[in-house]
């Protein structure tokens, strides 16, 4: 690898024990963020190959290794290819559509930077990530839940002419409305076109004398928006889902919106606690129960079930409910729900409990 580089664990902003979904969450947020088809920084690019370099190193548990013990180094005879080729790009920027349509987003700047294509029509506009957070029961089920979130819209005022009302936008001289020049030069016998954007007009083919005053001559503007998305069985936690064409609008006349991203987040639940498809609660028995065992109604998603504990349960036991977690995002198997055991030991019992207990250690003494 070249010197010269940053530190992979700085580039993401992350610590050196960062787990995968951290530096999932750091890659996915700053990658939207240097998008170098909606940043306008000339170094845009530049960094979105940085981040993307670092994430497919510290993803890969192997490369990860190596990269930990021996630095850059460590990861001589790694390509390029070794490292983009293994980063699942759908799965980070919402390759599980939770709604229909189509449109731009993050396909074309992977195309461009790492060879997987080339880009096809105008510049698309700008993805939008928003979060929502869902509870347990429509993770079990699948369901619907709505999105509020703020993207950009044509200007109710100009229509997205960009001009203000009564007044018209003028072609562009430069380029005669094309929005792009071709500069043609002839070395040794063969004639070469370049395709360049017409600086004058900034690509759009026209220019806007009178501005409109309420979209300030962008022709968008933004504004809350509400929909409606279909949230899959067993999503799991940090999950993106797409919706194609539901980003902001594209700066290019004739490009496609981009996509919104909804991450998911898992609701805080009082009777559970998620690890994946599983589901983990604590119950409390009194000593009594754990001695003499008990039954106990205990809730799971779709109702409580009883249970039988045991006589002699010790604190700190694991009971097992098969198959009453949560489905698998692939596979549709239901996971388990895991009790642990604690046995509740009086800090201050009554008199008569304490006169039981002096009973009862007498017993155990005579054994």
């Amino acid at each position: 690898m070249a010197n010269g580089k940053r530190d992979y664990y700085e580039v993401l902003g992350v610590s050196r024990d960062a787990s995968a979904d951290v530096i999932k969450k750091a890659y996915r947020k700053l990658a939207l963020q240097h998008h170098p088809d909606h940043n306008d920084e000339p170094d845009s690019e530049e960094k979105f190959k940085e981040l993307s370099e670092a994430y497919g190193v510290l993803s890969d548990p192997e490369k990860r290794t190596r990269y930990d013990r021996g630095g850059f180094e460590g990861l001589d005879g790694v390509t390029f290819d070794d490292i983009f080729g293994g980063i699942n790009f759908g799965d980070i920027f919402g390759g599980a559509r939770a709604g229909g349509g189509g449109g731009g987003g993050f396909g074309s700047v992977f195309d461009d930077l790492f060879g997987f294509g080339g880009r096809r029509g105008p510049q698309g506009g700008m993805s939008v990530q928003t979060e929502v957070t869902v509870p347990l029961k429509t993770i079990l089920t699948g369901g619907e839940e709505k999105i509020k979130y703020s993207r950009t819209h044509t200007c109710p005022v100009c229509d997205g002419s960009r001009a203000k009302p009564g007044t018209e936008p003028i072609s562009c001289e430069e380029c005669g409305g094309a929005g792009q020049k071709v500069f043609t030069s002839q070395q040794q016998g063969m004639v070469f076109q370049q395709v360049a954007v017409c600086e004058a007009c900034r690509g759009l083919g026209s220019i806007i004398e009178d501005p409109c005053t309420e979209c300030r001559g962008t022709g968008n503007v933004e504004q809350e928006t509400e929909i409606e998305i279909k949230i899959p069985p067993g999503v799991d936690e940090g999950t993106a889902l797409r919706v194609p064409g539901h980003g902001n609008l594209s700066p290019a006349p004739g490009g496609p919106p981009g996509d919104l991203i909804v991450v998911i987040n898992t609701e805080d639940d009082p009777r559970f606690v998620r690890r994946g498809d599983h589901l983990q609660r604590t119950e409390n028995i009194t000593v009594s129960d754990a001695v003499l065992g008990t039954k106990r109604d205990v809730p799971t998603l779709l109702g409580d079930v009883e249970i039988k504990i045991p006589p002699g349960t010790q604190p700190g036991t694991v009971m097992r409910l098969a198959n009453e977690g949560l489905p698998n995002y692939g596979s549709g198997r239901r996971g388990d729900i895991y009790l642990n055991i604690q046995v509740d030991i009086p800090k201050k019992p009554s008199k008569e409990e304490k006169k039981i207990f002096e009973q009862l250690q007498e017993l155990r003494a005579k054994k």
